[in-house]
């Protein structure tokens, strides 16, 4: 796995862009320089985040999100683990 987290990741395992081994290594998402930690989705080469908007939920029972535009800097959280 590279150094770099991907273009665009997403924490709902339904969704095409979710990567169970990324997210497994653990991935931080500053966004206008401020770290998220409410993060649900994000794509760095659009330049956007969806942050989960409190503990509502929508009618399947998935957060409710709001799409927020802004410089989005993703980055791993711990070092991968040497084999």
């Amino acid at each position: 796995m590279s150094d770099t987290p991907p273009d665009r990741l997403s924490v709902n395992p339904n969704s095409p862009f979710y990567d169970e081994a990324a997210l497994a290594r653990g991935v931080g998402v500053r966004f206008k320089g401020a770290e998220k930690t409410n993060v649900e989705e994000y794509c760095v080469s659009e330049g956007w985040v969806r942050l989960s908007a409190g503990k509502a939920l929508d009618r399947a029972g998935n957060p409710m999100t709001v799409k927020l535009k802004g410089a989005v800097e993703p980055y791993f959280r711990e070092e991968p683990a040497e084999a």
